[in-house]
């Protein structure tokens, strides 16, 4: 009788936790109804972190890793080689995408994040700490290398699903304007690491900002990276959340199964926005390395520059998805990549145009960039049969940055120190043709928008 009383006392305590449990979560989703706002908010967080995370370490490539890690090399090829471990990150994504996709497979969504949580932190942080090429030598590039590659590998495996549930929710006539939420992470990003370091170069000498002062971005990186992934996790292992997800079967696929069934659509994808992605390298990192090379201006001036141009992309971003929901994204993105095309003829002369030049192509640019990125997340994942969204979106997002902004800074600097700015313009030119190319062989993108 004893144990009788006992046993149902444990389960009507087990029973209230659990109950008490599921209205905490039903509180934070309103009783189980997320609205696309809500999943919108965790799409703007972990998209935020990345970006930070991303412009830390492109910016330090620019300025302060041919110091630092080549400086038995000239400037210029010391540039080069750090833009080229840069581009390992993004050789990696997709690889990080496929593995960490088994993972969720084999375990649960939970353990894909928090694994990709670690390789992540213990990547960046170890960027933190890592000594010297005067201490450690060639090791300290071989070390500097493996953490990017890690760094690519988390990227990849950091994917929950948000964006594609954002867009599967999102109202009819409003999807380009929550298409454009996510991508407002981008220039918060920017302009917090650039921000960083303008301020630790304006304030410290050259000796210190390179012995140390360089460092304190990706400290905060670190913290920021470890805020903002346990948010995202939290908020997709909610009872409301993984029911969402599971309902709209956004879950991991073989990707074999998806490249012989959706194969057009993942190429077809990577390309649409690559004029756009390009765009994104050529205003932001590669003019960095240019004005460090051959301009007498500070960088730290350049940098708050960058920052207004920032400003300009943001309000660009949230006018395309107006622009977007009313002309549809197809031809919003044709649009913006025939004037991307215009805009490279300009390229040469604007960089090579002095301070006001160099003005003018920064706040071009990024006003041109915040219209057209604004809309080219995702641009033509609608097609992807329901099944395969989740992998299909995650794939096409690592191979669209992958070809159109992985080598980006490396092509830039490489043709233009040795051929001229004129090549500069083709390869962005190139960029906006295959975007035509892509957005004209899919129609469907007008009718599943």
């Amino acid at each position: 009788m004893a144990n009788t009383t006992t046993l149902t006392g444990v389960q009507a305590g087990v029973q209230e936790h659990h109950q008490t449990s599921q209205g905490a979560r039903n509180i934070n989703a309103r009783d189980g109804d997320i609205s696309p706002g809500e999943i919108a908010i965790g799409v703007v967080i972990g998209r935020a972190s990345e970006y930070f995370d991303f412009f830390v370490y492109a910016i330090a490539s620019a300025l302060v890793f041919p110091s630092v890690f080549f400086p038995y090399e000239s400037r210029l090829d010391g540039t080069l080689y750090a833009f080229a471990i840069f581009s390992l990150a993004f050789i990696a994504r997709p690889l990080g995408t496929v593995a960490f996709m088994a993972v969720q497979h084999r375990f649960t969504r939970e353990t894909k994040l928090m694994l990709a949580l670690m390789v992540m932190g213990v990547s960046t942080a170890g960027i933190a700490f890592l000594p010297d090429y005067a201490t450690l030598g060639t090791t300290s590039i071989v070390i500097l290398s493996l953490l990017r590659v890690g760094q690519g590998i988390a990227q990849g495996g950091s994917w929950d699903g948000l964006p594609s549930l954002l867009a599967l929710n999102a109202p009819e006539n409003k999807r380009g304007w929550y298409a454009m939420l996510g991508q407002l992470g981008a220039p918060i990003g920017f302009i917090i690491a650039a921000g960083l370091f303008a301020y630790m170069m304006a304030t410290l000498s050259s000796l210190d900002f390179l012995d140390w002062g360089w460092r304190y971005p990706f400290y905060v990186a670190f913290a920021i990276n470890v805020v903002a992934l346990f948010a995202r996790l939290r908020l997709v292992t909610t009872h409301e959340y993984s029911h969402l997800l599971d309902e709209r079967q956004l879950e991991p696929v073989s990707v074999v199964e998806l490249i012989s069934k959706q194969g057009r659509n993942v190429v077809i994808g990577a390309l649409a926005a690559l004029g756009s992605y390009a765009l994104f390298h050529l205003v932001t990192v590669f003019p960095l390395s240019w004005i460090s090379l051959y301009s007498p201006r500070a960088v730290s001036g350049f940098l708050q520059v960058q920052m207004v141009g920032v400003v300009l992309m943001t309000i660009g971003i949230v006018i395309s998805g107006l622009v977007a929901d009313r002309y549809g994204r197809r031809r919003t993105l044709g649009t913006l990549a025939m004037l991307i095309a215009v805009f490279s003829a300009a390229v040469p002369s604007l960089i090579d145009g002095g301070e006001t030049g160099q003005d003018i192509f920064i706040l071009l640019g990024f006003s041109l960039l915040g219209l057209s990125y604004g809309q080219a997340a995702g641009a033509v994942t609608a097609n992807f049969e329901q099944r395969f969204r989740y992998t299909g979106a995650a794939l096409t997002s690592d191979l669209a940055w992958l070809v159109g902004a992985g080598f980006a800074p490396l092509v830039a600097l490489g043709v233009s120190a040795h051929f001229g700015l004129a090549y500069v313009g083709l390869y962005l030119l190139s960029g906006a043709v295959a975007s035509l190319a892509a957005l004209s062989l899919n129609r469907r993108l007008d009718i599943r928008n």
